[in-house]
This record gives structure tokens, sequence and C-alpha cells, in this order.
């Protein structure tokens, strides 16, 4: 906790409180009462505990901060004539990687470290407080290591993909043993997470496997990119090797539905994403009948996806993924949480978790929906102390 932070706070006069909890409770006219950082007590404003700071929320909404499970924050670089392109009718492929990866290696660490620390904090004054993100434009040992390096001094959580792209002039076996061996064993300190990206033009279900596989001896959880281009193994591997998050997901099958329905590995859609690639939104509403849990994220990335905006991912699943604004809402906090295996910690308003809270200047939440694109972040509360 920051000197600077009162030992007692309570938040007052919040005309809506979303809490994402179990009983999916929505409280009118509510109070949240925080000690160190924590939520102490929950309940009508009129009964609201004495505390250090009282903070009157002036009838507005609040929710918790959004849980990002999904981006690519460490790069330098521009692909806005790339994207030109795409919207000009090319297809997207997994190459534009290349690109990014040589602007990447050739900025310095205070370079980096600026852009990342920008990154971050757009993602907060949008209601992001709490985010994964990952390696994988650095694409040899020293690089990776870095970036890993960078990505822990500015994220919650980290993700080593060095099994983004084979870069270019590498040999694909060549590169495997690199990623599984030399690389894998200098960045596995720096990060808590391994993913693949399991896809045409990237790895495919043999390679995927092993690149998992290793980063599971060596004591990573697993997480997949999956489906995105086409059908394909991604769903599979993921839910045979208990991977926590399948991510992409546009092109499901029955069989891959049924499967993430069986299982404990979660779903994560990318709507910003699929707009940008002009692919079929992700079947968040099949999922979610299927029984399967799924989250949302921004996957903001230089190529394919450039928002760190997740109230603008909320709004697009409520408007054209056929997702409740609860739905939306909960896939963004508590989906992102389960997908990150942080749940008993983030993603909902209950009791012991941290006050990760976001206060909207507007009276419900349905707002992110029903005014979509407009700035309606108020302030952030990150562990109980306001950030804006």
């Amino acid at each position: 906790m920051s000197s600077t932070t009162p030992a007692s706070t309570v938040i007052t006069g919040i005309g809506e409180l979303t809490t994402v909890d179990p009983d999916h409770r929505v409280l009118q006219d509510a109070a949240v009462a925080i000690e160190n950082g924590r939520i102490a007590w929950i309940g009508p404003t009129r009964q609201a505990p004495a505390a250090d700071v009282r903070w009157d929320a002036g009838g507005r909404a609040v929710l918790p901060g959004w849980v990002d499970s999904h981006t690519h924050l460490v790069f330098a670089g521009d692909r806005g004539a790339e994207f030109e392109a795409r919207m000009a009718g090319e297809s997207y492929s997994a190459g534009g990687i290349g690109v990014t990866m040589a602007a990447t290696r050739a900025a310095y660490d205070a370079e980096l470290a600026r852009l990342l620390a920008a990154r971050v904090a757009e993602a907060r004054a949008g209601g992001t407080t709490f985010l994964e993100t990952k390696t994988g434009y650095g694409l040899s040992v020293d690089e990776e290591v870095r970036h890993a390096r960078l990505a822990g001094e500015a994220a919650d959580v980290v993700t080593f993909l060095g099994a983004h792209l084979v870069p270019p002039g590498a040999e694909a076996d060549e590169y495997l043993d690199q990623v599984c061996g030399p690389m894998l064993q200098a960045v596995k300190d720096h990060v808590q997470w391994a993913d693949v990206f399991c896809e045409r033009g990237a790895f495919d279900e043999d390679a995927s496997r092993r690149v998992l596989l290793a980063c599971r001896e060596a004591g990573l959880g697993l997480r997949v990119h999956g489906n995105q281009l086409g059908p394909g193994p991604g769903v599979r591997l993921a839910v045979e090797l208990g991977a926590a998050s399948v991510d992409h997901v546009n092109h499901l099958e029955d069989a891959d539905v049924e499967a993430l329905a069986g299982s404990s590995t979660v779903a994560t859609c990318l709507p910003a994403c699929d707009l940008s690639t002009r692919q079929p939104l992700a079947p968040g509403r099949r999922l979610l009948d299927a029984g399967a849990e799924i989250a949302l994220a921004s996957n903001c990335n230089p190529g394919t996806s450039y928002t760190t905006a997740m109230g603008f991912c909320v709004a697009t699943a409520v408007l054209q993924m056929e997702l409740s604004l609860h739905e939306a809402v909960r896939a963004a906090t508590m989906g992102g949480a389960q997908a990150l295996r942080v749940a008993e910690e983030v993603g909902s308003v209950e009791l012991g978790k941290r006050a990760d809270l976001q206060v909207l200047d507007a009276p419900a939440a349905i707002h992110l929906a029903y005014r979509p694109g407009m700035p309606l972040t108020h302030t952030v509360f990150k562990d109980g102390r306001p950030d804006i």
C-alpha cells in the first residue's frame, strides 16, 4: 500500500453497483467500504460505516475494473499502412508480425519502457485495473528476455510467446529447438505463462504441442492462440493440455464448443481484433449457451487490434455478439480473471477482494453499450486508491 493511501475509504452515493458476484447483484444507492486496499463492506449508502476518507460517487455507476487477459504491449513501430491495405481488401495473415519484430528489436530499453508505460496508463484510464501482456516481438533469446523483463515492470502478469512466428530468415525446426530450449530456460523466471500461435502461417499442431509441453515442464501455465483464421487444432489442444485459455476462437466446430463447455479452459473472445481483421466475430453467444466460460480482452497489438479500450469490446459484445450487458461485463471482468487464474483476487466486487473498481460518468452500466465509444470512465480505483 502506498504511504499516501488512507487505511480506510468509503465510496458512497453509488447510483448502481454491479458486483459480478455469484448472485449477480446489481445494487442501487450503494456504498463500498475499503480497508487496506481490500473490499471490507458492501451495502446501502445510508448504512455506510465511518472511514478515514469518504468519497461521493454522485449517483454514478460503479463496477469492477476490467481484467484484460490478452495484450501484446511490448512493441515499437507502426503498421498503419498494413491496416489501411486490409481495409482496402487485402486479407490478414500472420506475416506482419515480422515487421513489428524488426522495429521492436531496434528500440532501446528506455524507448520500449516509455511506450509500454504509456499503453498501460491508457488502459488504466479506460477502466482496466489488471492486465496481462506477452512477449513475442523479440523472437531471439536475448530479445525475448529483454521484453519479458520490461513487461514485468509494467503489467500484472507476463506471458512468454516466443512461439509467435518463425522469424524471417530462420529455419523452422531450428527455431523451434531454440524456443523449447535456451529461449525458454532464459525467460522462464521472468514470466508466469506460455502461449503459442497455433495457426496456419505460424505453428502447426505438432509444433504447438511441443512448445506447450516444454513450457509446462518448465513450470509455466499454458495459453493458446487458436481457431482465428479457420477451423484448426487450437481449441482441442488447449483443452487436452489443460490450458487456462484459448484465445480468438472465431472458427469453432460443434466438437470445439462441446470440449470447451466440458473443461476449465476459458474461451477468450477478441472483438476489436475481429473487426480489424474482418474475421467473423467469435461466437460468444453460442459458447455461453453451451455452458462454456468466456472472457473478453482487447488483444492490443500494433497490427490487428491497436486499442486498449475494453469498454469498446464490451459494447461490441452487446451490440454485435448478442451478449447481454451483464454477460459482457462479466466476460470483461470475472471471465478475464478466470482466464488468468486470479479470480480469488480480482474480477468482482466481493468482500476480501482487491478494491479494483471503475466509476462511470453515467448512472448505469448499460451506458457502455447505449453510448458506444464515449469516454465514460470517471475514476479508477486500484487497490483502493483513486488514480484519475
